[in-house]
């Protein structure tokens, strides 16, 4: 028999609820009720949470669908700043001009009254930061690499939207792209992904690849741009083959000739300019950490270890330096055309969120003992790797980690990117340009949950005053929390109520509705 906890579980799958909803405490200000709120977890992995992440990918679908086949420019002008953000900026202005003059405590008290200041103007809803700081940052040649193919460069139109084409019955319509870019051979494999010689394949350029993967995909985009002539717009999600290498599946707005698609993928490459790290320094003894210098040293001789700025001074002059690593794509390259509504619109944009809701890992799991070696091979090369400036790796190359602190130890950087869960790539899993459809995340989200209260009508008002109640964290164990089964049951009931007025609200508005389509799908 099943355990009843199981049960209570596989009852909230069923209905769409969150199994590890986070317990708040809502206090009411006026009448000093106290009340436990669950809200969702957030989850985006099918793994910790199936109801939420499968919230989180059919959002991520509404936001692709939305943009894909725009026939107007979006909308993106921003609102008016209200009187409290600039009440708010004023105080951040007299504070800036009393820290620039101020000396000792003085200055160190303004610095902290700068940086609340900055979180309430941040809660005001105001993006960006009122004063950002000036970083400097090393600018290299831009000369194109002598091995790389020529891209002719366009002046870029502020247009976002594609061309629109006349059938000869007079129809206008927009096609837009779906197009898959990958990253070359490492060596023979497969048909389950898995090498034919383990020896002769190049583990250390698949994981280079991979690390640097997102930034290929930026530059690929920048030279499309070019290209083209116009400001080509995209949503793109980031998966592993077979192979376990990462590759890009972008809905592209507007069209492009594949035979421009290649010549751009072929020309596109991203240059790695860090110190030298092929062959270790330090492969058994680790340097040490000097407390009173604040910098690591040679185990034998107690010698400061290169900063990370000085390791970049030592490179040598742009026409002497050569690059540690060049990321390019593979020949294939696929598009193909796709018309707004049709089926293949639909079919393309499952296939973007098909992995959305699982880790990289999981995207093709292994299934045996060659398969699980190979990703053991790769997470290995992957674990001495350095996958960013800051990283402790660089410790085994006799080089300090920018920002360097005592207790960092190669081969331990806890960077997602180091994990087997994400195969080398420690980007986001989508990619999203600014101008794709005018809204944020949260505007979609905003929209959905404002469609629903409005089809549901007396559902609306939900009493949600931010400043009629104070929210704080309950603990689980706390004696007014109940149980996870109890909380879970509550949730349950509340969803088959929403889903009923719901049900209802769409069966007066649009006729009868077919209950299977929708069971157990958020609101």
């Amino acid at each position: 028999m099943p355990f009843a906890k199981e049960v209570v579980r596989a009852a909230a799958l069923e209905h769409g609820v969150c199994i590890r909803p986070v317990a708040l405490r809502r206090t009411d200000v006026v009448t000093g009720q106290v009340e436990i709120v669950d809200v969702p977890c957030g989850a985006t992995l099918a793994s910790a949470c199936p109801s939420c992440a499968e919230r989180k990918r059919q959002l991520r679908m509404a936001q692709c669908r939305e943009g894909w086949h725009l026939t107007e420019e979006p909308d993106l002008a921003a609102d008016e700043p209200t009187q409290t953000q600039t009440w708010l900026a004023e105080i951040r202005a007299d504070i800036t001009a009393a820290h620039d003059v101020a000396g000792g405590a003085e200055r160190e008290q303004l610095a902290a009254d700068l940086v609340a200041v900055d979180e309430e103007i941040e809660g005001a809803g105001v993006r960006g930061k009122v004063d950002p700081d000036k970083a400097s940052r090393r600018v290299r040649s831009t000369r194109r690499r002598q091995d790389a193919a020529d891209l002719p460069r366009r002046p870029v139109d502020a247009r976002t939207v594609g061309k629109a084409y006349s059938a000869s019955d007079g129809k206008t319509f927009r096609p837009s792209l779906f197009v898959t870019l990958t990253l070359p051979s490492y060596g023979r494999v497969r048909s389950d992904g898995t090498p034919v010689d383990a020896a002769k394949y190049d583990y250390r350029q698949a994981a280079r690849d991979a690390l640097h993967f997102s930034k290929l995909v930026d530059r690929f985009v920048q030279n499309l741009r070019r290209f083209v002539g116009f400001d080509v717009q995209y949503f793109a999600a980031v998966e592993p083959q077979r192979r376990l290498a990462p590759h890009v599946h972008l809905a592209i707005r507007g069209t492009v000739s594949r035979d421009e698609l290649r010549q751009v993928a072929a020309a596109t490459y991203h240059q790695v300019w860090w110190p030298p790290c092929d062959e270790p320094v330090y492969d058994d003894a680790a340097p040490v950490w000097d407390g009173e210098r604040e910098t690591y040293t040679d185990p034998s001789t107690s010698t400061a270890l290169p900063t990370w700025d000085e390791a970049l001074d030592d490179l040598g002059a742009d026409e002497l330096a050569s690059p540690v690593h060049v990321a390019r794509f593979g020949v294939q390259v696929d598009a193909k055309g796709v018309l707004v509504g049709s089926a293949d619109a639909r079919r393309c944009i499952g296939y973007l969120a098909k992995y959305l809701n699982k880790s990289a890992h999981e995207c093709h799991e292994p299934q045996s003992d060659a398969e699980r070696a190979h990703v053991d091979r790769l997470t290995d090369v992957l674990r001495n790797e350095p996958c960013s400036p800051s990283c402790a790796n660089w410790l085994r190359y006799g080089v300090q980690p920018k920002n360097a602190r005592d207790g960092m130890r190669a081969g331990h950087c806890k960077a997602k990117a180091h994990r087997r869960t994400h195969l080398g790539y420690g980007g986001r899993r989508v990619l999203v340009s600014r101008k794709w459809s005018g809204k944020t995340l949260a505007d979609h989200k905003h929209e959905r949950r404002a469609w629903v209260l409005d089809l549901v009508g007396e559902m609306a008002d939900r009493g949600d005053d931010a400043d009629r109640y104070v929210w704080e964290h309950a603990r689980p164990s706390d004696p007014d929390v109940p149980s996870i089964s109890h909380r879970l049951l509550r949730a349950v009931a509340e969803r088959v109520r929403w889903r009923t007025a719901l049900d209802a609200a769409k069966a007066a508005a649009d006729g009868p509705l077919d209950n299977s389509a929708t069971r157990g799908r958020a609101a």
